[in-house]
């Protein structure tokens, strides 16, 4: 990996192409976590890939390269999310965003809505450390670097996630419990 990125940075853009193929899937599950509209996603990803295009040859220590795509990505997305503050889309208040996300991953359909649904009960800033940790696979020192934020910062809002987490968790199964079983949870 470490021989792919020296390459692009050497201006190799079947490397760089390889690279952008390779941490594709995980930019969109970070993008998703931030963003609502697939049309902010994709415009969120293909400017972090113009401006990682620009800028690789300034990434200093190549295994680096993902938490640094990851950056700039989430950078992307702030972009958006302060440019979209101002606009206000019509179709999106009426429809909502789950209508489009039935036709991404038929095989977990129902545990990808169920996850997405629990999210929603986080702030954006938990939100975005969970999905790092979990979905993406980075540690607290690497989403810290992401976020460019202390690593304390990372662990208690990821502890402070887990804990809203299973409050949710919790309380959704002790209100199942009281509607369907006639009883109450303990």
């Amino acid at each position: 990996m470490d021989l792919m990125i020296r390459r692009a940075q050497k201006g190799d853009k079947e490397a760089f192409i390889k690279l952008i193929e390779k941490y594709t899937q995980d930019m969109y599950k970070v993008a998703k976590s931030r963003l609502n509209s697939e049309e902010d996603i994709g415009d969120a990803i293909q400017e972090t890939i113009l401006s990682a295009y620009k800028n690789i040859c300034v990434l200093k220590n190549t295994s680096y390269f993902k938490t640094w795509l990851i950056r700039i990505l989430i950078n992307k997305c702030n972009d958006i999310i302060t440019n979209n503050k101002k606009v206000v889309y019509v179709e999106e208040y009426y429809e909502g965003s789950i209508n489009n996300e039935i036709l991404e991953d038929e095989d977990n359909f129902e545990n990808n809505i169920a996850f997405r649904e629990i999210l929603k009960n986080l702030s954006e800033s938990y939100r975005t450390v969970v999905v790092l940790y979990y979905v993406n696979g980075f540690n607290t020192r690497e989403i810290s670097e992401i976020l460019n934020e202390k690593e304390g910062t990372i662990k208690s809002r990821l502890s402070r996630a887990r804990e809203k987490l299973k409050n949710f968790y919790l309380d959704d199964n002790k209100n199942f419990s009281e509607l369907y079983l006639g009883g109450s949870a303990k």
